[in-house]
């Protein structure tokens, strides 16, 4: 009994300083995540990895039924070998992306949420071609919803200031 009253007690006075800084859960009512939820229409994809960066996007914030927010982005992507093996080449390719947006209000135009964000992943070399292309195809949609996932956290940041 001692000990469970113990550990309540630390456990209480360890929340005081998150309690007292004004920590509010995002995706509480009325929290900024609540607020994106299904209300960001990003701008119509054209490439493959826009189509992979739209559907993370919605399933992160949500399909836009009403939409009030709009999302411009820009994505460039870049290769690089990261392992070589003699004779054979490159073995692992390393996969850079660099994702430029924006957020505005629909109604009024104003830029609420603007910014540049990197990430990278990996993917292996086969032997077969079409191991490879399937690699290369995978790690673009896991950039994709890494971008997505960093881009989503920020607008929620940005929104809750």
């Amino acid at each position: 009994m001692l000990l469970s009253e113990r550990r309540r007690l630390l456990l209480g006075l360890a929340a005081l300083p998150i309690a007292a800084c004004g920590f509010a859960p995002a995706y509480a009512p009325g929290g900024a995540g609540q607020v994106l939820r299904a209300q960001v229409l990003p701008r119509d994809p054209v490439t493959s990895a826009e189509f992979d960066f739209v559907a993370a996007m919605e399933t992160r914030l949500g399909r836009p039924s009403s939409p009030r927010f709009g999302l411009d982005y820009t994505i460039a992507m870049s290769e690089r070998g990261a392992a070589q093996v003699a004779g054979l080449g490159d073995t692992r390719i390393t996969l850079f992306g660099e994702l430029d947006y924006s957020l505005s209000d629909l109604a009024t135009g104003d830029v609420l949420a603007e910014g540049r964000l990197r990430n990278f992943t990996n993917y292996s070399t086969t032997d077969t071609q079409l191991a490879t292309l399937r690699a290369q195809e995978d790690a673009e949609a896991r950039l994709m919803r890494l971008l997505a996932d960093q881009v989503a956290t920020r607008l929620i940041a940005a929104l809750s200031e």
